[in-house]
């Protein structure tokens, strides 16, 4: 299976930014979805955005219009470029790949994630 990880986390001010970077590598087959998944302490994991090969993205309501994910297909390393951070955006950043389209069912791999701490 691949071998997935995250960096780029770190710790801002509410209106701050960060951009997190994953990389996937010594895939078996063609990685087709990445996505983030953030968890915040107490909470459930939860899928913040979404790119697969096609170039189809989708994001979590709370983050449209402040995150922007991209992904260099070449080289399966994505990217999630966060501003006007919120503390409610606190939590384990994660990224995780799969072959096939975009569902937590066809995961194949996850990252250890990088933590991201927004104080207000």
């Amino acid at each position: 299976q691949p071998q997935v990880k995250e960096s780029g986390g770190g710790s801002v001010q509410t209106g701050g930014s960060l951009r997190l970077s994953c990389t996937a590598s010594r895939p078996n087959f063609v990685i087709f979805c990445m996505t983030w998944f953030r968890q915040a302490p107490g909470k459930e994991r939860e899928p913040v955005a979404s790119i697969d090969r096609d170039g189809t993205i989708t994001y979590l309501d709370s983050v449209k219009g402040r995150f922007t994910i991209s992904r260099d297909k070449d080289k399966d390393i994505m990217y999630l470029e966060m501003n006007y951070l919120e503390p409610n955006d606190t939590g384990m950043y994660s990224c995780a790949v799969s072959y096939t389209y975009c569902s937590h069912h066809n995961i194949v791999a996850r990252g250890q994630g990088t933590q991201v701490t927004v104080s207000s």
